[in-house]
């Protein structure tokens, strides 16, 4: 030591492993790795201030599973003095009783690689038959120093002597891209570091408190995890009288927290640096590229360096990084502080560079953080990202921020006949089940639509688009043909933008085929709306809608049964009670219209029992949620049942009392048929053995006989028979008169030897006819 200067004499201070503090949290997971990286060369320790790097390291080097002699050097915060470094280390190393003389002095100079110190240095390490530890803690030589070159130098000279295992808050300036291909680095960062929900509950009883689960889970979600951030948390709540209502309020601008991040952080920069760190903490995210664009392109040149040097900062790929949720909290808070006003300023130029870059959530965020309330809602309305207001995709991101939007943003822009903020105001309000709102909003759009200039005939044609978009969804469950009209309209002005806009608005056309579907199954037409709804059905699912997706596969199944193609109607029916979906938009239907599907696919099927019931639910759910179509249907196929029953007086009450809201010509044609069936209709036999195949014929009868080949013409009958279509429909499918369709029927029930319809399907399935 003597030999040393005057100013080096705190020397053993800054050698030898410190005492391990009293409130250390034991962490046997990671200690456990520190256990197998010191079996290799290189290990480093890398996390932001407060994070528990030095402690987790003292709490391996005290757990005794150290692979040989444990040298510990404390450096200084920021570079080191020269010759102060290898001095420290040759000091370290003997304190450990670890032969250096060989070694020499150590250079006095710091600033200038001295290549021959280093290599008897490694060869002293190498001429052990043990290997040594090395701890270097809080690191931070700057990257390409005599210092950083000389620690690389070593390593790579010494082998497998040296297990070096650095600690800091960046990672230090060595090699270790070829150290990590080479499979020689150990590395424990923030997410190791941070600490878990038993490791908070510890801590947190250190100080006498006592949380409940989901307040500990709170906590440390809240902090990350950050081991400082939940020691001056529990610190705080040492005798709170609510620690349970603390943790609820608990963020970056409790003073504690503030003040710690404030001298350990943000004191600690630059002046360029420090305004960086308060102007990139506006935006969620920030790349270089939206540093720039915030603070200018000379500050902008630092953004590599804040996140390489501060472990605060994590990546999130592709170049993009988030800062920690309590640091960030600061930075805004103390933003606010020292210049009022500059976050909004940000804020905007945050929200015209993502616009620019095509990332609307992000730009619409910005812009309604910083009150341009304006521009959020012309960003919306030009993109025609309305359905995102809506619920009508997986992104609701409008929804929420626009109902924070003033009301008199809306009232203001409607005077100056600008009616964006007014279609936001009305989506808000729709996505959240307030019609009274929405009604209100629509009404100044209205009014402002009916000023606005055409001078820029694509900005109007979205304008009155994303109008009309607002209002099918808030008729489209009330108001049909409201819902009809305006879906039309939408139809129609997609031919007055552009194709580019519209390529990925998959949940705009699900909701105008959705709707224009639904009213061709309603008016008989029933081709045309199958490719609707099929095509409706693929964008719903594409777009992950999954309220548009069951209506048009609970249509698809109520037309296929309406055509009698039954296999496809279960089918259908089948997917819409399965939806792979979640649901994203309300309100949804009540569900009747699958329901009488099935009911009408068990009736084809000769399940009377379970018609009855899937019928009897779906009168419930009409009940709820009235639709006059469904329960004409409805009422056509429980009249139906009724008739398969044979029960005829029941059929008829059944379909006189669904006229009354009936207006399609084509279902008033099919009560029509179904009651001069019912008219006819025979009481149903019931026990024993009956010639016509009644199912309670005994077990041991006869098996059923045929009297007489069937014709092609009879089994042509026979067939659109199974698929309960009455006798006008068979007559007009096969393009016989109703007569001549009579006349085979009774061939066909003599030759089955049986007297009703459901009869003969059940005797023609058992003799394998159909």
């Amino acid at each position: 030591m003597s030999s040393l200067p005057e100013q080096f004499l705190t020397l053993h201070s800054k050698v030898g492993i410190p005492p391990l503090p009293a409130w250390a949290i034991a962490r046997p997971r990671q200690t456990e790795c520190l256990s197998r990286g010191a079996l290799g060369p290189l290990t480093v320790v890398a996390g932001p201030a407060g994070s528990g790097k030095s402690t987790l390291v003292l709490l391996w080097a005290h757990t005794g599973k150290v692979p040989g002699p444990l040298a510990w050097v404390s450096c200084d915060s920021g570079d080191e003095l020269p010759g102060v470094f290898w001095p420290c280390v040759l000091e370290a190393l003997r304190h450990v009783g670890v032969d250096v003389t060989a070694t020499g002095e150590a250079p006095a100079r710091g600033d200038v690689l001295d290549y021959v110190f280093i290599v008897r240095l490694a060869a002293g390490l190498t001429a052990r038959s043990t290997p040594v530890v090395l701890v270097l803690d809080d690191f931070h030589p700057t990257a390409g120093s005599a210092l950083a070159e000389g620690v690389a130098y070593l390593l790579k000279r010494a082998g497998a002597a040296l297990r070096l295992v650095v600690v800091g808050r960046r990672d230090p300036p060595l090699p270790l891209h070829r150290s990590r291909l080479a499979g020689e680095l150990s590395e424990i960062r923030m997410d190791d570091l941070a600490f878990s929900d038993r490791e908070t509950a510890a801590l947190l009883d250190q100080h006498g408190v006592s949380l409940s689960r989901p307040s500990v889970r709170a906590l440390r979600e809240r902090t990350e995890g950050w081991a400082a951030g939940l020691r001056l948390a529990a610190m705080s709540m040492t005798g709170h009288s609510d620690p349970e209502g603390f943790v609820r309020e608990f963020t970056g601008d409790d003073q504690t927290v503030a003040s710690y991040l404030l001298e350990e952080v943000l004191d600690a920069q630059s002046t360029d640096m420090r305004g960086l760190m308060l102007a990139t903490s506006v935006p969620e995210r920030v790349n270089a590229e939206l540093a720039t664009a915030l603070v200018g392109r000379t500050a902008g040149r630092l953004f590599s360096a804040m996140v390489e040097q501060n472990a605060f900062f994590r990546p999130l790929g592709h170049g993009w990084y988030r800062g920690h949720q309590m640091l960030v909290t600061f930075l805004r808070l103390r933003l606010r502080h020292e210049t009022p006003g500059l976050t909004g300023e940000l804020q905007r130029k945050a929200a015209v560079w993502f616009s620019g870059q095509g990332l609307l959530a992000e730009a619409v965020r910005s812009a309604a953080e910083a009150g341009d309330w304006p521009y959020a809602s012309r960003l919306i309305v030009h993109q025609l990202a309305i359905g995102q207001a809506l619920g009508l995709t997986d992104d609701r991101f409008t929804a929420e921020l626009f109902r924070r939007m003033p009301h008199h943003a809306v009232t203001r822009s409607a005077a100056r006949h600008e009616p964006e903020p007014a279609l936001l105001c009305a989506a808000a309000a729709l996505s959240r089940g307030d019609t009274p709102a929405c009604d209100e909003a629509l009404g100044l759009t209205e009014r402002a639509l009916t000023r606005l200039s055409d001078t820029d005939a694509e900005h109007s044609a979205r304008i009155r688009l994303t109008h009309s978009v607002i209002i099918i969804q808030r008729t489209r469950t009330s108001d049909l043909p409201a819902a009809v009209r305006a879906a039309s309209t939408v139809q129609a002005l997609f031919g007055e933008v552009s194709p580019e806009a519209l390529s990925e608005r998959h949940e705009l056309r699900a909701l105008v085929l959705s709707t224009l579907g639904g009213d061709e199954l309603r008016g008989g037409r029933l081709k045309a709306a199958e490719t609707m709804l099929l095509t409706g059905l693929s964008a719903a699912t594409a777009v992950g809608n999954s309220a548009l997706r069951r209506s048009c596969l609970e249509d698809l199944a109520l037309l296929q049964a309406l055509r009698g193609r039954f296999r496809a109607a279960a089918e259908f029916a089948a997917r819409a009670e399965h939806p792979t979906l979640t649901a994203r938009s309300h309100p949804e239907r009540s569900g009747a219209a699958v329901l009488v599907a099935k009911g009408w696919v068990d009736l084809a099927g000769d399940r009377l029992a379970a018609a009855e019931c899937e019928l009897s639910r779906a009168g419930a759910a009409l009940q709820s949620s009235p639709d006059p179509f469904v329960r004409a249907v409805h009422a056509l196929v429980l009249g139906l049942t009724s008739i398969a029953e044979g029960r005829g007086d029941r059929a008829l009450r059944t379909l006189a009392s669904s006229r009354e809201h009936v207006t399609a010509p084509w279902l008033v044609q099919r009560l029509d048929a179904a009651e001069r069936e019912a008219h006819v209709t025979r009481p149903r036999p019931a026990g024993g053995f009956r010639p016509d195949g009644d199912r309670t014929r005994a077990p041991d009868a006869a098996p059923p006989q045929i009297f007489g080949s069937l014709s092609g013409r009879e089994l042509d009958v026979l067939v659109h028979l199974a698929q309960m279509m009455t006798t006008e429909e068979i007559a007009a499918e096969l393009y016989l008169s109703v007569n001549t369709v009579k006349t085979h029927l009774k061939s066909v029930y003599r030759k089955l030897a049986v007297t009703r319809r459901t009869a003969a399907v059940r005797r023609a399935r058992e003799l394998r006819l159909l």
